[in-house]
């Protein structure tokens, strides 16, 4: 007996809908793909990402066709780039016949830091993300994660003996034309902070790390302001939404604060 072929077996995906109900977004998440990313320096790194993908789906159609979003990345050689996004969703809007696709693709990003005193050297990593969109709305939006030290003004001004800190984490979106470098993200949110994070301290260094940051009081308002003034002064984002929450150490509760400045979509 012989396998029936594709072309004998029912398409039950494109038979037609009467509920009238258009799906803004259907697709297949949690795709675990490796990816390069272009670093700042001129180099590429390679990481692994987390990847949804999606189309929209006209009211007249009963679903979509989920394995040709698989079909469409592993025609990548096992690797995608960011330059190869655009091929992507045009690839998925011609082959789910869809008039806009969509992409996530988050993954963690590592920058090698020196300490800042003895210089010994380690990678923090960076969760980040590019969100794109293709078609009829077209978008693209880089997001970094970025965890920093922040010290207490209140606590330094009435304490005889030190100042409570926590660690916070700025998390920064940003719609921009031309080259944003995740680097340079990082390097914004830590220089609005009380003092950046390193992988490796040594007594000199932790030194080094406390008094900076004792030197440099942020509350939460203070550092998504910091970071806000920062990325005014970055003439290639034309939208940006800083988003930042302070992990408490006297509190149960958490502190954050959030601006959104410039044009919301392309």
């Amino acid at each position: 007996m012989n396998a029936p072929s594709s072309a004998d077996l029912v398409d039950v995906q494109a038979h037609p809908d009467s509920r009238q109900v258009p799906i803004a977004k259907v697709g297949v998440k949690n795709i675990r793909f490796p990816i390069a990313v272009r670093e700042r320096g001129g180099t590429v790194q390679h990481t692994v990402a987390n990847i949804d993908m999606s189309v929209d789906l006209p009211h007249h159609f009963k679903g979509t066709h989920m394995s040709r979003f698989l079909e469409i990345l592993n025609a990548y050689d096992g690797e995608i780039s960011v330059e190869a996004l655009p091929g992507v969703l045009r690839r998925m809007r011609g082959r789910l016949d869809a008039r806009t696709a969509y992409l996530r693709v988050s993954f963690p990003y590592f920058i090698a830091k020196r300490a800042p005193v003895t210089g010994a050297e380690g990678r923090l990593s960076y969760d980040c993300a590019f969100e794109a969109a293709s078609g009829e709305a077209n978008d693209f939006v880089l997001t970094v994660k970025t965890p920093v030290t922040t010290l207490c003004p209140c606590s330094r001004e009435i304490s005889a003996r030190g100042a409570h800190n926590q660690r916070s984490m700025v998390t920064v979106q940003a719609r921009f034309s031309g080259e944003l470098w995740i680097e340079e993200v990082v390097s914004l949110v830590e220089a609005s902070a009380s003092c950046g994070l390193y992988p490796v301290l040594k007594r000199t260094d932790e030194k080094w790390v406390t008094e900076r940051a004792y030197d440099n009081p942020r509350f939460v308002e203070d550092l998504v302001r910091e970071a806000t003034v920062r990325l005014r002064a970055l003439p290639q984002v034309s939208w940006f939404r800083v988003h930042v929450v302070n992990f408490e150490s006297i509190h149960e509760h958490d502190a954050y604060a959030e601006v959104e400045e410039g044009q919301s979509e392309d």
